[in-house]
């Protein structure tokens, strides 16, 4: 296996536990898959949220599923500037202390008190791929994207090791647009 990765681009999204699913769609309600993603088992649905801030909102933000323990919304930090909220860098489900905001579905609407955050880029990876990688869950890299007039070097890449995953990267809008604007690009690790 040679050293590259797929890098894939990952928009404003939301994650919802069944609760909030319920408050903002209608009791008894299941989520509807639209498209399977890169990662086993998450697929992005058919629905949207508004998710509003102190400044404006966003309207049509997808739902990805399936729900989860805890509600969270991941922005890029221009979204999140954008809306009025100054988002933390963080892992996904690293949601304690993290600003909150409304969410508005079709059949009513939650104050979230916690849970928007910026996704820190990281590397989902598969144990066998981390052995090949020479690389552990939790630790830090660079990774280089060579796209043509935007190479880029990103730092501070947390690799996630499971085997409960598929061996992807992900970055958010902001990174994508300094990498180029290219949605899926390969990247070579650097340790």
């Amino acid at each position: 296996m040679d050293k590259k990765i797929t890098v894939e681009t990952s928009a404003r999204h939301v994650h919802l536990s069944q609760a909030d699913l319920e408050k903002l769609f209608g009791e008894g309600y299941q989520l509807c898959e639209k498209k399977a993603l890169s990662q086993p088992g998450q697929y992005a649905c058919e629905e949207r949220v508004t998710v509003v801030g102190p400044k404006r909102q966003l309207e049509n933000v997808i739902i990805l599923g399936p729900t989860r323990n805890s509600t969270q919304v991941e922005l890029s930090l221009t979204d999140a500037r954008g809306i009025g909220i100054i988002a933390p860098i963080r892992e996904s489900g690293d949601i304690a202390g993290t600003p909150g905001c409304k969410l508005v579905g079709p059949k009513g609407e939650i104050e979230i008190s916690e849970g928007v955050i910026a996704a820190k880029r990281h590397v989902h990876m598969t144990p066998e791929d981390a052995a090949t990688f020479g690389v552990a869950d939790k630790q830090t890299v660079k990774v280089e994207i060579n796209n043509e007039g935007r190479a880029i070097i990103f730092g501070d890449v947390v690799i996630r090791v499971s085997d409960k995953f598929a061996t992807f990267m992900h970055i958010d809008t902001d990174e994508c647009n300094a990498a180029g604007g290219v949605l899926t690009s390969q990247g070579t690790i650097i340790k």
